[in-house]
């Protein structure tokens, strides 16, 4: 539950939000959706208009054919959409957990906490970010219940460590969200976590937060600054490091510098060329070195470099195949871009336009790659490309009604 309205009722309206739908329009495309059987057997507009608000009000959940009918106008399965289970049942198994052994903590209940941080951190590149934040804030409050409680010196560093993740995670989420304040307070409550349990990973990942937010938001001398102090802080064995590194490349693209950023770019390479695939490779704070040709490919498209095309090709067809772990449809998502940018940088705009159309359309970008798209959109509309309207008109349903009067 989320105040008084159950989880799947606040994913249903976040998801029409994200698409900058109203309920009038939402109702226009759940028809246009059915099937010419199931279109015959619904109601008039206006009682399916009723229907939509009290489902997103949690009234009643949608039953078929609704729940089917909301899956195909969002692109999502039940599942992402509408949960395996709620928010309340996860943080419920591990309170018994707790109540299960003869301590306010115990290691139990911590071991279960640990593994539940590490699922959310894993859902995060294939879940909204409006919904895993509202998994994430579920578990941070989990978190300040026992630490409220007796514990040993022990437990107590082991709480703060989840909580430093989870406060990374709900920024993280934030960000994507381009909800910055709230992201600078989580980063800042992450960081005094990872200040009184001693962990450098997590300080120096509040660090690289930080640079990728300020870099999307174009203060590249920052991001610059805050992706070298993150490596200062980072232990040089751990993921925080790598990431920290690539992120440097970036802001040195954004900032024109290219002998810096081949610098970079080589030093990654470097640092990953040693490591194997983790075991679970979506896991956002454990790097993966298939990671290394994406953010190349990022790197190269935004420093111009024709070379950036055969990288980004690459990187999308392993996404959407299943022969590197399972599709990643987001990070596809971000990579056509990562494509579109090398395309023009090749003089391909023809084909730029099809890539970025595509990327837009795909439901998958969340707001804090808004800015990578219009970059590619006014640039496709300088080369008086024949899709530019379309592309134009594309980015505007993407970014909502409160960009379309900028």
């Amino acid at each position: 539950m989320t105040g008084d309205r159950p989880a799947w009722a606040v994913r249903l309206r976040s998801e029409r939000r994200r698409h900058g739908w109203s309920q009038k329009e939402l109702v226009r495309r759940l028809i246009d959706a059915a099937d010419e059987r199931t279109r015959a057997h619904l109601p008039s507009r206006e009682s399916i208009a009723r229907r939509v608000r009290t489902h997103e009000a949690g009234e009643h959940q949608p039953d078929d054919p609704y729940r089917m009918l909301y899956c195909r106008v969002f692109g999502l399965d039940e599942t992402e959409l509408f949960g395996g289970g709620s928010c309340d049942d996860d943080t419920e198994s591990l309170e018994l957990c707790r109540r299960a052994v003869a301590s306010d903590v115990g290691s139990e209940t911590l071991d279960h906490l640990e593994m539940a941080v590490d699922e959310l951190a894993v859902a995060y590149p294939g879940t909204p970010p409006a919904v895993l934040l509202e998994r994430v804030r579920r578990h941070l409050s989990y978190v300040t219940r026992l630490l409220e409680g007796r514990k040993t010196l022990a437990e107590h560093r082991r709480l703060l460590v989840a909580g430093g993740w989870l406060s990374l995670l709900a920024a993280t989420c934030h960000i994507d969200l381009h909800q910055f304040s709230a992201g600078r307070a989580r980063l800042r409550t992450a960081s005094q976590l990872a200040a009184h349990a001693e962990h450098a990973e997590i300080a120096a990942w509040c660090l690289e937060t930080e640079a990728w937010q300020v870099l999307t938001a174009g203060d590249h001398r920052r991001a610059l600054s805050l992706a070298q102090a993150a490596q200062r802080v980072a232990p040089k064995n751990g993921s925080a490091y790598i990431q920290a590194a690539a992120q440097e490349g970036r802001a040195w693209a954004r900032l024109g510098a290219a002998r810096e950023t081949r610098d970079s770019l080589d030093r990654v390479d470097r640092l990953v060329a040693p490591l194997r695939a983790p075991d679970r490779p979506e896991h956002h704070y454990r790097y993966d070195p298939a990671k290394s040709d994406a953010y190349t490919a990022t790197t190269l498209s935004w420093l111009g470099d024709p070379a950036a095309e055969p990288y980004a090709r690459g990187v999308l067809e392993r996404l959407e195949s299943a022969t590197d772990g399972p599709p990643r449809p987001r990070r596809a998502a971000s990579a056509r871009l990562d494509l579109a940018l090398a395309l023009l940088a090749a003089d391909q705009p023809d084909e730029a336009a099809h890539v970025t159309l595509a990327a837009i359309t795909s439901g998958r970008l969340v707001p804090s790659n808004f800015w990578r798209a219009a970059e590619v959109v006014t640039s496709v509309e300088s080369r008086h490309v024949p899709e530019a309207t379309e592309l134009r008109e594309a980015y505007r349903e993407l970014c909502g009604p409160a960009q379309r009067s900028r």
